[in-house]
């Protein structure tokens, strides 16, 4: 009788205990959710040329937003993207809308940005890269552009910066001012100096897909050919790294289902409100894609050389 009892009484402060401890879990204040700490989620985006603070289609866009997150939502739109970085810095804003060029000066500026999804081209393009075309075999090799006169964009375009870039990490000794370089003052004026005969080789552009194949739609040989080049003249004779389109980006320390919620709203945009996807994406029609923070290092080497002073 003793042991039964003893047993019964230990069941018994077993079931006291289960009941404690479920009494205090339930009296225990719930965790916040993401969004009740965010409490309006903020997407920053730079203002158009000449739009001032407006933004076409802002009530489609926000609804669209809001649905996907499933909170309030509201649009910033900043003077231009130095004041964009600052903002998402500071975290006064969740999302931003970035170039490669002003994401990888975020990235560098804080380290606490990351690319959810960047646009793709109809074609599969996903970016573009530097190209260096020759005429004629007017241009041998890289060595051979220090005795040549080479055409190739402003300085401060990224169809000058890429090619610095690229080139010098590669090893080849290049400079903003080195004296081969003709600066063109636009793409047209670089392809007729090559077509004249002014210039020996030419610094352009191909889109590529995410394989790093050319896609062909557009760039500087096919503006050539449609010049009235023949193609069988032309020599492609080096290629950069690829410089991936700007990308949608948010702050690292976002909650993790935020980031997936954005990732598959941004992915499934243009096949399920193509209306939204214009309103939100009017350069690149083919949709969104995935993007990671490795897609961007071509673009973060052209930051930390103009931030090294050397372009």
């Amino acid at each position: 009788m003793a042991r039964r009892g003893k047993t019964a009484a230990m069941q018994a402060a077993k079931l006291c205990a289960v009941a404690l401890a479920a009494f205090g879990a339930a009296s225990l204040p719930a965790r916040a959710d993401w969004r009740d700490d965010i409490g309006t989620f903020r997407i920053g985006i730079v203002a158009e040329p000449g739009g001032g603070n407006t933004i076409p289609g802002l009530a489609r866009l926000t609804d669209a937003y809001a649905n996907a997150l499933g909170m309030k939502v509201e649009f910033v739109v900043a003077r231009d993207y130095a004041a964009l970085i600052e903002a998402q810095a500071s975290g006064r804003v969740q999302y931003a809308v970035y170039s490669a060029l002003a994401y990888a000066t975020a990235s560098e500026r804080c380290g606490c940005v990351e690319p959810l999804a960047a646009p793709v081209d109809a074609d599969g393009a996903v970016g573009i890269r530097s190209v260096l075309v020759t005429r004629d075999g007017r241009l041998t090799d890289l060595a051979a552009m220090a005795s040549r006169r080479i055409a190739i964009a402003q300085a401060g375009n990224v169809g000058a910066l890429l090619p610095l870039a690229a080139l010098s990490a590669q090893g080849v000794k290049i400079a903003q001012d080195s004296p081969f370089l003709a600066r063109a003052v636009s793409a047209t004026a670089a392809e007729t100096m090559l077509s004249g005969g002014e210039a020996d080789g030419l610094f352009g552009w191909e889109p590529v897909d995410a394989g790093g194949q050319p896609t062909h739609a557009d760039g500087t040989v096919a503006r050539l050919e449609a010049a009235g080049i023949p193609g069988a003249s032309l020599r492609v004779l080096w290629t950069s790294g690829l410089l991936r389109y700007g990308p949608h980006a948010v702050r690292s320390d976002l909650d993790p289902e935020a980031k997936r919620r954005l990732t598959v709203f941004l992915t499934n945009l243009k096949s399920q409100t193509p209306d939204v996807y214009d309103l939100l994406e009017s350069t690149h029609s083919g949709g969104f894609v995935q993007a990671a923070p490795k897609d961007y290092a071509m673009a973060l080497a052209i930051v930390e050389r103009q931030t090294a002073g050397k372009e």
